[in-house]
């Protein structure tokens, strides 16, 4: 017995210039609900840092000294009037700005190069399993977990000229005349100082992060390496480098950043008082503003800060993309 089957149906298409009806796209039930999670972050970001940026960026434009502090209305416009001051590399204002720049720079080489060796030296030392591996991790961590400004004040009670735990060592050790102990928070010395107390408080961060890259990095890499007769240094330059090549891109731009825009340590270890060894450019921007009282200009050096800092970022992330493409 034959059995009979309907042809299958073929869509017959819509005639020309005529448009196939789309179909509609359902909501799907809650959509709102990430919005209205995300939305407390969303408002808290445009009034914290989104707002006063626009707001800093208007102050750069206008001459908002203390004579108009009280009446911002009436504060003269200038226009490009205090970039134009802050990059006159050949007056006072501009030469001054451009010291402190180097010496933020210096600053920041020294204290992110230095932290990173620290941190990758203690990681890798700490990788393998010993008895007293989970102590050394614990004082290693000790001067991240002080609080900043506790830490920083006993420093600065250790740097004093005669009452201070480092000349005092030095002296005990013959390294330094007991009658000509140097000054280290005033002269050419504070530079010295403010690098030694931001390296104590940056490697802990890069030695943290070190550590919890060197995880995924597979022991039997090493095995195998020493296997073939691979020495420590080999491996490192040959394993750990490269399995820890998203961590340091990250680690090193991140430590950058908060070095190159580091307050708090200057500030506090010398007491507002900076020599200008330890001018750093934060420390800089913050005196023409709250000192001098021309918020105008500090607020015009802190948008070209805002401006070099963004430039650095993003050559820095295109250069990584670029070699991860070509890797």
């Amino acid at each position: 017995m034959a059995v009979m089957t309907d042809p299958p149906r073929v869509a017959t298409p819509p005639p020309l210039g005529v448009k196939s009806p789309r179909p509609k796209k359902r909501r799907v039930a809650g959509w709102w609900l990430p919005l209205v999670l995300i939305a407390p972050a969303v408002v808290l970001e445009l009034v914290i840092h989104v707002a006063p940026m626009v707001v800093g960026v208007w102050m750069s434009f206008i001459k908002l000294t203390q004579l108009y502090i009280a009446n911002w209305s009436a504060a003269p416009f200038l226009g490009f009037g205090n970039y134009q001051v802050a990059l006159d590399f050949s007056g006072a204002q501009g030469k001054s700005l451009v010291q402190s720049f180097l010496t933020t720079v210096l600053f920041t080489v020294l204290v992110v190069g230095i932290s990173w060796v620290f941190g990758m030296a203690a990681a890798v030392a700490l990788q393998k399993s010993f008895r007293g591996r989970a102590l050394l991790r614990t004082l290693f961590l000790i001067p991240y977990a002080v609080p900043m400004y506790a830490g920083i004040i006993a420093w600065k009670f250790m740097f004093q000229q005669q009452t201070g735990a480092i000349n005092t060592i030095l002296t005990s050790l013959h390294l330094v005349d007991p009658g000509q102990k140097p000054f280290w928070l005033i002269g050419s010395n504070a530079i010295v100082s403010v690098v030694v107390v931001a390296i104590w408080r940056m490697w802990p961060f890069a030695f943290l992060m070190l550590m919890a890259g060197l995880q995924s990095v597979s022991e039997d890499l090493y095995e195998a390496s020493a296997l073939d007769g691979a020495k420590p240094f080999r491996q490192w330059r040959s394993i750990t480098l490269p399995g820890l090549g998203g961590v340091n891109r990250v680690l090193l731009l991140v430590m950058f950043l908060w070095t190159f825009n580091d307050f708090n340590t200057p500030f506090i270890l010398f007491g507002g008082n900076q020599p200008p060894a330890g001018d750093l450019i934060s420390i800089h921007i913050y005196n023409t503003s709250f000192v001098n009282l021309n918020f105008g200009f500090g607020s015009a050096m802190s948008v070209l800060l805002l401006l070099f800092l963004l430039i650095v970022t993003g050559i820095y992330l295109f250069i990584g993309n670029r070699r991860n493409k070509d890797a």
